[in-house]
């Protein structure tokens, strides 16, 4: 099938089709969607670019991580709940910022929703408890945070559903209650086994945490 596309000069005051901020959006599409190739011509200036990722969302993270240090090899989850497809890839890094994407049917969700919300939650109690259970953490110390655990993450989520309730015209923010749950559950799991059987790379992570931690105390008792 084709499908062609002609913007109305009456609503569009300027039209000018952008070749890096499509070539952004093919490439993404070809990330979420593993094994598609989708070639992207411009007969304007004679560029062409082809994107196919056979790691999917594995190979997003190690393309948006490229220019940084991993301090493990990228985790990923990928796992149907009731009729919802759940995909899930990260790995951390030494750097001190995150980079955390959403994605609901293939639109990228900037704003969140009840997805990252599941993902955050799940992150936070999944590296806490396990901290715990192997005395990572000692017991006088406090839990890691949110802030904590999100230190140089780099991560991808990415969810389809039968019926995406979306918050605003712009489709920014997913509000679907149950993709929460099904989230939680699932990431939980999978990390946590993912932990437990990489028990050096789950300490390294761990220890990243920590670092963490202690410098956003030491900060607070600074100020």
């Amino acid at each position: 099938s084709t499908i062609s596309f002609l913007p109305d000069k009456q609503i569009f005051k300027e039209i000018d089709y952008k070749f890096d901020v499509l070539a952004q959006r093919f490439r993404e599409m070809a990330f979420l969607t593993r094994g598609l190739t989708i070639t992207f011509r411009d007969e304007r200036e004679q560029r062409e670019m082809t994107f196919y990722f056979e790691g999917g969302l594995t190979s997003f993270v190690r393309y948006l991580n490229k220019n940084r240090n991993p301090i493990h090899a990228p985790f990923m989850i990928s796992r149907t709940v009731n009729g919802a497809h759940i995909e899930i890839a990260l790995q951390y890094t030494d750097a001190y910022g995150d980079s955390v994407y959403t994605f609901a049917n293939n639109i990228n969700t900037v704003d969140g929703g009840t997805h990252l919300t599941g993902f955050r939650s799940a992150l936070t109690r999944t590296l806490n408890d396990y901290a715990r259970k192997n005395n990572l953490l000692k017991e006088n110390d406090s839990n890691l945070t949110g802030d904590d655990v999100r230190e140089g993450l780099t991560a991808i989520v990415s969810v389809k559903l039968q019926d995406p309730q979306f918050e605003s015209q712009t489709k920014a923010k997913l509000g679907n209650a149950e993709i929460k749950t099904h989230v939680e559950a699932v990431f939980t799991e999978a990390f946590g086994a993912f932990l437990e059987e990489h028990p050096r790379e789950a300490k390294d992570i761990i220890q990243k945490c920590i670092t963490t931690a202690r410098a956003r105390e030491a900060a607070r008792h600074a100020r």
